[in-house]
């Protein structure tokens, strides 16, 4: 394998000022979530309100994924035929 001399890598200035505005972008991303979270949670939907974003959640993925579950049988005819015990 040959070997070369390390590259160098220069930084220009708008480099930098494209960095800057990601970070910025990402910062007032955070604080918007953060107040949405401060603002759900003082309107008292507590642990509830959670339940329901998860199940909405999860529903939104089954939906993305064509996944439709279905029911499982609790008996044991259901689980074995119909045979007798």
């Amino acid at each position: 394998m040959l070997r070369r001399k390390p590259t160098r890598l220069e930084l220009k200035l708008d480099d930098i000022e494209e960095f800057e505005g990601a970070r910025k972008e990402l910062e007032s991303r955070k604080k918007q979530r953060e107040e949405v979270d401060v603002v759900g949670a003082s309107d008292g939907e507590g642990a509830l309100g959670l339940s329901n974003d998860h199940k909405s959640r999860e529903q939104m993925i089954h939906d993305r994924i064509g996944y439709k579950p279905q029911p499982k049988p609790n008996n044991r005819s259901a689980q074995f035929g119909n045979f007798e015990f």
